[in-house]
């Protein structure tokens, strides 16, 4: 993995897996996971996320952001493949995986970090991308340009150490874009 001129902890790899694999993984997951359109709070209202997720975890393990608490339950075979994948490869023991998909260029992620609390003080998240290519932008915490890159099909992501302390990161919306994109956002989950 290749870390990027902007940040030296966030690594790129755009070929992680191949481009036939990638696809397979695509229809498999959009065809098993669960997928489903959650409330959020933002600023004191419930709003519609504006795409589909799912949360696959350890059996117990718990995640809450913007006052949706997620259960896992456990990996389906093809997450669990993916997992162990991705964990040799970083070797990193990814616990939990936010599964999003944006099925067309309108389904977005706003500007954020994760930094929730059960990610503990120095989150570490793998972002792997399956189907149409899509943005992913970052803006200092602070104020200031932001930058993007363009995640690939097959492609995976690491933020390493400190990222989520310094940046934000967002998916605009992209109006040409008619084709679904899986990402599974890999992480581990600090059990209370």
């Amino acid at each position: 993995m290749q870390p990027l001129e902007q940040d030296q902890q966030i690594l790129y790899d755009p070929h992680f897996y191949s481009c036939v694999e990638a696809t397979r993984l695509y229809a498999r997951l959009r065809e098993e996971l669960e997928w489903r359109q959650d409330q959020i709070q933002i600023y004191g209202r419930s709003v519609s996320i504006p795409r589909l997720q799912a949360f696959i975890a350890e059996p117990g393990l718990q995640y809450t952001y913007s006052g949706l608490t997620l259960e896992g339950v456990g990996f389906p075979a093809v997450l669990a493949a993916i997992q162990i994948a991705i964990s040799q490869r970083l070797g990193v023991h990814f616990n939990a995986v936010l599964a999003n998909l944006y099925r067309d260029g309108s389904d977005t992620m706003g500007w954020h970090s994760d930094d929730e609390a059960e990610l503990g003080p120095d989150p570490i998240i793998a972002s792997l991308t399956l189907g149409a290519e899509r943005s992913l932008k970052f803006r200092p915490k602070g104020g200031g340009n932001s930058w993007g890159i363009e995640l690939q099909h097959g492609s995976l992501l690491l933020m390493g150490s400190g990222v989520q302390d310094r940046w934000q990161h967002s998916v605009p919306k992209r109006a040409r874009c008619r084709d679904g994109r899986i990402n599974l956002t890999f992480r581990q989950i600090i059990a209370h």
